[in-house]
């Protein structure tokens, strides 16, 4: 639940704040983690372009590495740390002009996966298709 909030949270900061800002998405899971981008990630990515109105698949840069020169205007970067135990930690950076916003989620318990699931399923029970 926490996750896809944090992702319509991204979505409307990214089009509020416009392209002076950069936006970078950090996210950090446990050492045995195999993907990366974790889908999480990816898709509070695919919300900060949907909220910039632009192609996550033509504007991420998913990694960095010796002499890169300036960073490109209108990207989106992707941060990934995997180490100990950590269940998911998610930061949407954007920064700007002399400030930086940070919006983040951290799931300290894999039971809210679970939980989250569960209450989807409640909520689509009562929907119309496509809703």
């Amino acid at each position: 639940l926490g996750v896809n909030l944090l992702a319509g949270l991204v979505k409307k900061v990214a089009a509020t704040l416009g392209p002076e800002y950069d936006i970078e998405i950090l996210e950090m899971h446990h050492r045995m983690k195999v993907d990366a981008p974790s889908g999480a990630a990816l898709m509070l990515g695919e919300a900060a372009a949907a909220g910039r109105g632009i192609t996550l698949a033509e504007n991420a840069v998913k990694t960095r590495d010796g002499h890169t020169g300036a960073r490109p205007d209108g990207v989106i970067g992707f941060q990934t740390l995997r180490g100990g135990t950590v269940v998911g930690d998610h930061d949407a950076i954007l920064a700007g002009p002399g400030e930086r916003l940070i919006l983040s989620h951290k799931a300290e318990d894999r039971g809210i996966f679970a939980r989250g699931a569960v209450r989807a399923a409640l909520w689509g029970r009562g929907q119309k298709p496509g809703q």
